[in-house]
């Protein structure tokens, strides 16, 4: 059974930091590029982040770089994104993606909130 698992959303004010986590199992997890996404209330889920499977390599939304920092661990099955600086605007539900192909698995998303 696949599940993707988010984890370490919040609450933090303005300027903070918060590291998501995402727990993946089910499938092979060092095969697949993980992403992670964002939906904030009334507007389109957006890439944050990407990590794939080869180097790895990374990309980041613009609106984030330099602040956000994807990484992964292919012996625990986790992806994370470490989030500095946070603003208000990054207030939003966080997803963790999995894909492969045509393959495409989704966690549950976790609430991360910026505000004073």
């Amino acid at each position: 059974q696949v599940q993707l698992v988010e984890s370490g959303g919040g609450l933090v004010q303005p300027g903070g930091s918060l590291r998501l986590s995402c727990a993946a199992s089910g499938f092979t997890f060092s095969i697949y590029t993980m992403t992670w996404y964002r939906q904030a209330p009334g507007k389109e889920r957006e890439l944050v982040a990407t990590i794939t499977v080869s180097f790895p390599s990374t990309n980041y939304a613009d609106s984030v770089k330099g602040r956000f920092t994807i990484s992964r661990d292919n012996a625990k099955n986790m992806v994370y994104l470490q989030m500095n600086s946070l603003k208000p605007d990054d207030t939003a539900v966080y997803y963790c993606n999995a894909r492969r192909y045509n393959v495409d698995y989704w966690g549950q998303g976790t609430q991360v909130t910026v505000s004073s």
